[in-house]
């Protein structure tokens, strides 16, 4: 009997707090956007994951190169190390140990979190996401909507009906400002793609 009754008085409660929420966001518009679909619909950003592709295709080789250069190092001197005195083994050891920290630092100044493949990420594709963020911006106020979501994020929208997609708007909006494909060849792609699936 006690439980059923603190199920009822929780049950009462989230009710209760859902007519609330209910409430609060009541005559407020709600939208949401694709970030994928508006940015596979940019060529300018297509460019840049190429350009940023290419780089780091670029500089993982090179790093890969001065591992492989450690790891002859090593095999060699395993196989002469019967032959030579303490003092040279130390050497050794210690141009092994350097070469492996050139590796090591080469790879932090190419992919560390302030690298720069970060720096080129930013300066690629930081400018199209600042002119999408505007373009929603103007399109959300010019619209009246109170709250935008993006789709792509997925983890907070459980269900979004088409009818409140900006997504084809948002790109229009940047098609002033950028180039982007232009939205009967978008409608076409999405339609070329249902009838694959």
């Amino acid at each position: 009997m006690k439980t059923l009754r603190i199920f009822l008085l929780t049950a009462a409660i989230v009710c209760c707090g859902a007519l609330s929420v209910n409430a609060q966001i009541g005559g407020q518009k709600f939208a949401y956007v694709d970030s994928d679909y508006i940015l596979n619909n940019i060529p300018e950003y297509g460019d840049a994951q190429e350009e940023l592709n290419a780089l780091s295709i670029k500089w993982q080789d090179e790093v890969k190169a001065i591992y492989d250069k450690v790891s002859e190092m090593y095999k060699k001197y395993q196989t002469e190390m019967v032959l030579l005195s303490e003092d040279q083994k130390r050497a050794r050891e210690q141009e092994i140990v350097n070469k492996e920290q050139e590796a090591k630092n080469l790879q932090m100044q190419y992919f560390g979190a302030e690298g720069r493949l970060y720096q080129k990420r930013t300066e690629l594709v930081q400018p199209i996401q600042e002119k999408i963020y505007t373009a929603l911006t103007e399109l959300a106020n010019t619209k009246g909507y109170t709250f935008v979501f993006d789709k792509a994020s997925g983890t907070s929208i459980l269900y979004a009906s088409d009818r409140v997609d900006i997504s084809d708007d948002v790109l229009d909006q940047l098609s002033n400002v950028m180039q982007t494909v232009r939205r009967e060849d978008r409608k076409r792609a999405g339609a070329t793609n249902n009838t694959k699936n």
